[in-house]
């Protein structure tokens, strides 16, 4: 999978290209440089209410949020774990 990120409007155009203008989704990834699995499921997205797309959004924003925050406080655990071990060996 990919890291690269798109912007939503970038998203929205891309599939606009394909459902309004009637471009082929190959002729459409090739030009853009994104996989054709990446415009099917931008269109497939797309095709949800807003509401729901929204909402998918906000829990995705939130699952990102979570796991940086995860991986901080298990970088701040793994830290005081190490100082606790080398203050344990300076007293004993």
């Amino acid at each position: 999978m990919s890291s690269k990120r798109y912007p939503e409007e970038f998203k929205a155009e891309a599939v606009k290209q394909i459902t309004e203008r009637g471009h082929s989704v190959a002729d459409v990834a090739g030009r853009l440089g994104v996989s054709i699995h990446s415009l099917y499921a931008w269109q497939r997205q797309r095709e949800k209410p807003s509401g729901a797309r929204q909402t998918e959004t906000d829990h995705a924003a939130e699952l990102r949020r979570v796991k940086a925050e995860l991986r901080r406080v298990t970088e701040e655990r793994d830290i005081l774990k190490k100082a606790a071990t080398y203050f344990a060996r300076l007293s004993g």
